[in-house]
């Protein structure tokens, strides 16, 4: 095969799992052109992806809405001449829209009332049970692909580097200085800590190992972070809103240790080679744990009611985080600091 497309997973903390999928299809196919097909707030995590050779991008909220959007996609798909794909999650719209583009070999996961859109359907059973990278690289496996290597990996470029050293010097840092990121963030509260515990690990890591704390996150997260930050009495630098992706895997890379909760920040640090701390409370490791190239300490406090992935987001106490305490995480920190 000369020509193979994969279409991508649609959150960042997935992505990141997804990558060794793309490590296995060069290591089988070393001659061919890996493409991505993704959503539009992904392209830059792929972009890291030294597996990859190419992102195309599908807006399902602007250009490929609707039918006809699918239509004018699966057609300029057509126009690409890939010779295989492989869709890493159940999905009818993109399987429709990868039969109109006319690849002959399609391969992925489908409900029986579509899955003749589908060459090569592939079993689902049991998946619920693997870890997310494993679900991915399963499809693949299901078409024969030996899978040799299941880390992922990221690569940030230096000119990326140079952009985050540049933005961390406007914050009067030099570079000498032994950073540790405080990703407080999550894409549901269930998985945050509590802000007063992050204020305390920021002020007892300044004040008792001499770590400079900087507070990463979006724009969405400023007004928690800016709460942390003042609550934690040490100045801790806050780049929350002030990266991009890319920005922020270079501030990861650059970090000694990097403490966040189970979200897509954490695995992007582990896989560009960041010690993490990994805090755990209605998520599972053994589904969405890291699994990058860093040192990894997961911390997870058995409460009675996470011993299966929790969704239930009305949670009155979200007793599983607050079993976490600043102790647990002070002591392992000092355990991986060096």
């Amino acid at each position: 095969m000369k020509k193979i497309l994969v279409v991508s997973v649609n959150w960042l903390g997935d992505v990141v799992f997804s990558t060794p999928v793309f490590r296995a299809l060069k290591m089988a196919y070393p001659a061919a052109r890996i493409c991505v097909l993704a959503v539009p707030r992904v392209k830059e995590v792929l972009e890291l992806c030294p597996d990859v050779d190419q992102v195309i991008v599908y807006d399902e909220d602007g250009k490929a809405r609707g039918i006809g959007g699918k239509i004018g996609a699966g057609l300029a798909l057509r126009g690409m001449k890939f010779d295989a794909v492989f869709i890493l999650r159940r999905s009818l719209s993109r399987s429709f829209v990868v039969w109109l583009a006319g690849i002959p070999v399609r391969v992925g996961f489908a409900s029986d009332a579509w899955q003749w859109l589908l060459t090569r359907r592939v079993d689902d059973k049991g998946c619920d049970q693997l870890h997310r990278s494993d679900v991915y690289l399963h499809v693949l496996e299901a078409f024969g692909v030996k899978v040799r290597e299941r880390s992922a990996r990221l690569a940030v470029g230096r000119d990326v580097c140079e952009l985050l050293a540049t933005k961390l010097r406007a914050k009067g840092l030099t570079g000498d200085e032994r950073i540790v990121v405080l990703n407080t963030g999550g894409n549901w509260d269930l998985k945050q800590w509590p802000e007063e515990r992050f204020a305390e690990l920021a002020a007892r890591l300044t004040r008792e190992l001499g770590f400079t704390i900087v507070l990463c996150g979006g724009e969405a997260d400023l007004l928690r972070v800016r709460s942390i930050a003042q609550a934690s009495g040490v100045n801790p630098v806050v780049l929350a809103g002030e990266t991009n992706i890319k920005e922020l895997a270079a501030l990861f890379k650059r970090a000694h240790m990097v403490v966040s909760a189970d979200s897509g920040p954490l695995h992007l640090a582990n896989a560009v080679g960041a010690n993490v701390v990994a805090l755990f409370g209605p998520t599972r490791p053994e589904i969405t744990g890291p699994q990058g190239q860093g040192r990894i300490k997961v911390l997870l406090r058995d409460v009675g009611c996470n011993h299966a992935p929790c969704y239930y987001l009305e949670c009155p106490d979200n007793r599983c985080m607050k079993a976490l305490t600043v102790d647990d995480v002070f002591k392992t920190f000092k355990i991986l600091k060096d």
